[in-house]
């Protein structure tokens, strides 16, 4: 059979390895709406789910946010949308006109557009194919306008299938951060991540490893739950830097569950933003 046969026209869900997928990855890049300006877009990413992507993203925005930069947040995780949750945005809905889709700004004012800021009620679920949640995704980087952001962060949902290939394809990504926890298996999925992000030509700007350990609050020891972390063995296996390890904190939980993650106190992320930082004077 021949490769035209053989060809969706879709390479997000196509397995053929055909000629069209030798061309220039620059030739699958969709332009952003025409009134956007984004500088910069991190890709947030891991082999699993629950690991914390959405926490990372969240953080990673605010903490940039907090040093004078306006971020944005890509809610691509379109069947498992937390970010709106996070900030409090819930029940407030993203408006249009003509000229393109508005995100709906935090309180102080990071800019985030999900799924859930479109839906009638928050809690109905997004029962779509592969092909539709990635055009949705597209959407969001081509009909929303994003005026001037200096670093767009992208949750993704976890995997490496439809959602991910379609945002490394169509948008610009300038690095990701890999999400992991201290589990065994912490290998194998960092291991899927970076080869995915070799095989897309996205830089890998390194490892955060979530639910890293929890402080006594008596002692203030730290006791590792889920057992002797890995993540530097993993990072130096890749040739990766571990930018942060994020603890288990009621804390931070709570301000979550509260939808004021920006009220979050903790520095488990600023080196993490410092290399974040660093792409602003890049080309």
């Amino acid at each position: 059979m021949s490769e035209a046969e053989n060809c969706s026209h879709n390479c997000g869900s196509c397995s053929e390895n055909c000629s069209s997928r030798q061309q220039d990855p620059a030739d699958f890049l969709e332009k952003p709406n025409m009134l956007s300006t984004i500088h910069k877009v991190i890709g947030v990413v891991s082999g699993k789910g629950g690991v914390g992507k959405s926490l990372v993203t969240s953080l990673m925005s605010v903490v940039l946010n907090r040093r004078g930069y306006h971020t944005a947040i890509l809610d691509a995780d379109i069947t498992g949308p937390s970010i709106p949750k996070v900030f409090g945005l819930s029940g407030r809905k993203a408006e249009g006109d003509d000229s393109g889709l508005y995100p709906v700004r935090s309180k102080t004012g990071i800019d985030v557009m999900s799924v859930n800021l479109l839906l009638e009620h928050e809690s109905d679920p997004v029962v779509w194919r592969g092909p539709m949640i990635a055009g949705v995704v597209k959407q969001f980087w081509t009909d929303v306008i994003w005026n001037d952001v200096d670093f767009m962060f992208v949750d993704m949902p976890p995997g490496t299938g439809d959602v991910p290939l379609t945002v490394f394809q169509s948008i610009p990504v300038d690095g990701i951060i890999i999400v992991a926890s201290p589990q065994e298996l912490v290998s194998m999925i960092v291991q899927k991540a970076v080869k995915m992000a070799q095989m897309m030509n996205i830089p890998i700007l390194g490892l955060v490893e979530n639910m890293s350990y929890m402080e006594c609050p008596d002692c203030h020891k730290r006791i590792q739950v889920f057992g002797e972390s890995h993540i530097d063995e993993v990072a130096a296996e890749h040739g990766l830097e571990v930018l942060g390890r994020i603890p288990i904190d009621p804390a931070l939980a709570k301000v979550c569950d509260q939808g004021v993650v920006e009220l979050f106190e903790g520095d488990w992320l600023d080196a993490a933003a410092d290399k974040v930082e660093k792409l602003k004077g890049s080309n």
